[in-house]
């Protein structure tokens, strides 16, 4: 063991007790997919039939929030602000801090669609279909509102390591809780605002930062999480201090285990994702309703069910996840899991293609790469980092067009200088985080090519795969020859690769058991050829943030993406082996993991995963390929091996 690996196991060991988690729900084995990579190999359908059972925690945990009532209360809070001035921010890191992202674009979205003029296919919502004005007012005062009705603009996300953590992990940011203070700090949190602190566990350090900034702020804050309070309590002091502390109000959303053991991904932020639409569709509908908007009988008609939207949305996700367990869907997405399966296998790659639901693809292709060690998102111009196994595509032309389409808004990056650096951390971690930070620019964010510009550098072969994720006011762009999503898989099929749909919608004409739109004609079916058609059933809601459907793409993306890594046998059991130990969180769970699978104490085995993450370091720091540290840290122990002995049995 080198003197530097070991100085590092020292340094955690002294701290590890702040984050021995494995007490913690979320970091427990689910019992519904304990034989789950077994269940994989024989049957895909049903491996996918098993992801989808465990999502019945997040139906009961929302039927226990809509009959709490808290959901009007929540509106009433936010109402309060918005109309006396104030914003809404939602913070968070990794997954949550993705969540916070897509809130926000969700919000953003819907504002900025009310002012574009009435024609195109890219109207949303069923306001679009009959409304009467627009939501731009000439100022003054209208239902105790103030001045402007800006609502575009009244919503921020702070995730940890900024939006440029959207489609890279940044290493140990969300360890601080000063760096979580910081970047709500930097938006300039104020008395009159709403704080929601959103953290899967309850325990990261960056998000308790964003509420003890908002408490110091004056602002409401809500702390929203996934673990019982008793456990937070007793084992984790920065949860119980939160938990304990009355000017915070506590929002729990416990589920119990995921799906896949620690991966919060999965049913802790889609509960996440549930509540927070829901609070934010009731907040718009009584906003369109005091502004005049909609036409007066359908403001008559929203007022009247003024409480009826959680109701309402409980109803729809029940029917969505009913569809989601049926044979003939889960047929469906069993054989675009064999395809992408089969393009990682052979060493090719996949192209995911998406316009409303870009942030959705987008976080879930992210999250891939922590979780299950897979090469992440390439910059078009790094020649020595591994091709990344999928990339996300927009229709937008450039680039720096596509990331302000994704965001709604400008992206906002951490772009510390060294003094605000040193403040934060001192001397010991200052030339890491200087390190760090350099690398989270906006300026490097560009050179991620999510727009047309970037295809050139990924174009699609034989062997690969391309798949369209469309929504249902997209189809024209599908169905047309001259469509976004028409065009780009004609042009892979074309190519010799491997071509996919995922069509979210009412009406299903993906497989001829409904009419096209007219203006198809005989190109209805040209860009699908002979590809992998999947067709999710979206319940008919009248949501103005369509909410339901990002449910649903979150869903379906989640079982997808974790089937496949599954079968390619970076899960044993329902235990995500191939983890990527990149923060102290995840460093204790791959330490858990050695130790339950080699025996070894607890700090036996934190000193191997030392040596081997100081091995395979330089490769992950260079966005290489390498080896899972726990996998080699496994061998290692059990057969006595070197770091490349272990490598190459691997």
């Amino acid at each position: 063991m080198s003197a530097s690996s070991q100085k590092r196991s020292e340094e955690f060991l002294k701290i590890s007790a702040q984050f021995k988690l494995g007490a913690l729900d979320t970091e427990s084995s689910h019992p519904v997919t304990a034989n789950l990579s077994d269940v994989a190999r024989q049957d895909i359908a049903a491996a996918l039939k098993l992801l989808f059972d465990v999502d019945d925690d997040v139906i009961h945990k929302y039927r226990e929030f809509v009959e709490s009532g808290r959901a009007g209360e929540i509106r009433e809070t936010i109402l309060h602000s918005l109309k006396n001035g104030g914003r809404i921010f939602f913070t968070g890191c990794g997954a949550t801090g993705r969540l916070s992202i897509l809130l926000d674009s969700v919000w953003r979205d819907f504002w900025r669609q009310q002012n574009k003029p009435l024609t195109g296919t890219s109207a949303p919502a069923p306001l679009r279909r009959d409304r009467a004005s627009t939501l731009s007012p000439p100022g003054g005062e209208r239902d105790g509102a103030k001045g402007n009705h800006d609502f575009e603009n009244r919503t921020f996300s702070v995730m940890a390591g900024g939006d440029y953590a959207l489609i890279k992990s940044v290493e140990g940011f969300e360890d601080f809780t000063a760096f979580g203070r910081k970047q709500l700090r930097d938006l300039g949190v104020r008395a009159g605002d709403v704080v929601f602190a959103i953290t899967e566990g309850g325990e990261t350090s960056f998000v308790i930062g964003t509420a003890w900034e908002g408490v110091g702020a004056g602002a409401k804050v809500y702390f929203v999480y996934n673990n019982p309070d008793e456990i937070l309590c007793r084992h984790v002091e920065r949860s119980r201090e939160v938990i304990q502390d009355t000017r915070i109000e506590k929002l729990n959303l416990t589920t119990g285990p995921m799906a896949i053991t620690g991966s919060t991904r999965m049913q802790a932020t889609s509960i996440q994702l549930c509540v927070l639409l829901t609070v934010l569709e009731m907040v718009v509908q009584e906003l369109v309703g005091g502004i005049g908007v909609a036409p007066v009988s359908k403001i008559k008609k929203m007022r009247g069910r003024r409480d009826a939207c959680p109701t309402q949305f409980l109803a729809a996700l029940k029917q969505l996840h009913a569809s989601l367990k049926s044979p003939e869907l889960l047929e469906q997405l069993a054989r675009l899991v064999a395809v992408e399966e089969s393009v990682y296998r052979a060493g090719h790659k996949n192209n995911y293609f998406a316009d409303q639901f870009g942030i959705d693809v987008l976080t879930d292709t992210t999250e891939r790469s922590p979780t299950y060690c897979t090469p992440p998102f390439r910059k078009f111009d790094d020649t020595t980092a591994t091709e990344s196994w999928t990339f996300l595509f927009l229709p937008q032309k450039e680039t720096p067009e596509a990331w302000r389409h994704i965001l709604k808004r400008q992206p906002r990056c951490v772009e510390w200088n060294e003094t605000e650096i040193h403040r934060l951390v001192g001397d010991e971690n200052f030339a890491r985080t200087v390190e760090t930070v350099r690398k989270i620019s906006a300026r490097e964010l560009m050179r991620f090519k999510l727009g047309l510009d970037g295809l050139k550098y990924r174009p699609p072969g034989v062997g690969d795969s391309a798949v369209a994720v469309v929504s249902e006011r997209e189809k024209e762009c599908l169905l047309s020859a001259g469509g976004f999503y028409h065009i780009q898989l004609e042009t892979a099929r074309k190519a010799g690769a491997q071509t996919g749909l995922i069509y979210f919608g009412r009406e299903n004409w993906t497989h001829g058991s409904a009419s096209p739109p007219k203006s198809a004609g005989p190109n209805c079916n040209s860009a699908i050829g002979d590809g992998v058609s999947v067709f999710v059933p979206v319940p008919k809601a009248d949501f103005f943030l369509d909410g339901v459907a990002r449910v649903a793409v979150k869903l379906v993306m989640n079982a997808l993406s974790t089937c496949t890594m599954v079968r390619l046998g970076r899960v044993m059991g329902n235990t995500m082996v191939w983890v990527v130990p990149s923060n102290l969180k995840l460093i204790d769970r791959a330490t858990r993991y050695i130790t339950q699978l080699t025996g070894l104490t607890y700090e036996a085995a934190n000193r191997l995963l030392f040596e081997v993450i100081e091995y395979v370091e330089p490769r992950m720091k260079a966005d290489q390929a390498y080896p899972p540290a726990v996998g080699m840290a496994v061998l290692r122990a059990r057969h006595g091996l070197t770091n490349e002995e272990a490598e190459k049995r691997l």
